[in-house]
């Protein structure tokens, strides 16, 4: 079955997910929270790809289409959540964490001090990382966190607040 585009002023109905704009204006940044979340390129680009798959096989049954790209971004976070579960059964220790480098001039401006905020944030708990990456990498709101995360408002502005006080603990900054 081919994905039907639709027409920009018109309204999306049940069964009339657009699954190709969905992915055309949101591939990239799904590819990097993944990557942030997976630490590699080809596992976060697995982890979306088969996001976008599941998406566009069960469009028909989303009960309310304009939380179709909250359903991917779930999706791509539990992708990269069973990603860590197995990376975690097969080493059976942490994977470490190398920061993505494309380039040979990129790795040189990287800074010492995104690299440590990075492999602190790596280190916390697996919510706080999820909730700090949506809130100030993708900058949203509660409301869009808890949907992607699938809890409460108030959980997510809890977790926000632990996670950065643990941050800030590990990267031994002062309260």
């Amino acid at each position: 079955m081919e994905v039907e585009l639709l027409s920009q002023g018109e309204p999306l109905t049940r069964g009339q997910v657009d699954v190709a704009a969905i992915f055309a204006e949101h591939h990239l940044d799904l590819v990097r929270l993944a990557l942030l979340m997976v630490g590699d390129q080809a596992s976060a680009e697995d982890v979306v790809q088969e996001a976008f798959t599941r998406t566009h096989a069960s469009r028909g049954k989303l009960r309310d289409p304009d939380k179709a790209l909250a359903y991917v971004r779930s999706a791509v976070l539990n992708g990269c959540r069973s990603v860590l579960r197995r990376r975690a059964t097969v080493f059976r220790k942490p994977v470490p964490y190398d920061p993505p480098v494309w380039s040979a001039e990129n790795a040189a401006l990287v800074g010492e001090e995104r690299r440590e905020v990075l492999v602190a944030l790596r280190r916390l708990p697996r919510r706080q990382r999820e909730a700090l990456t949506l809130r100030y990498y993708f900058e949203l709101s509660d409301r869009e966190i808890a949907e992607t995360m699938g809890v409460s408002g108030g959980t997510v502005r809890s977790t926000i607040t632990r996670g950065l006080a643990a941050l800030a603990k590990e990267l031994g900054e002062g309260s």
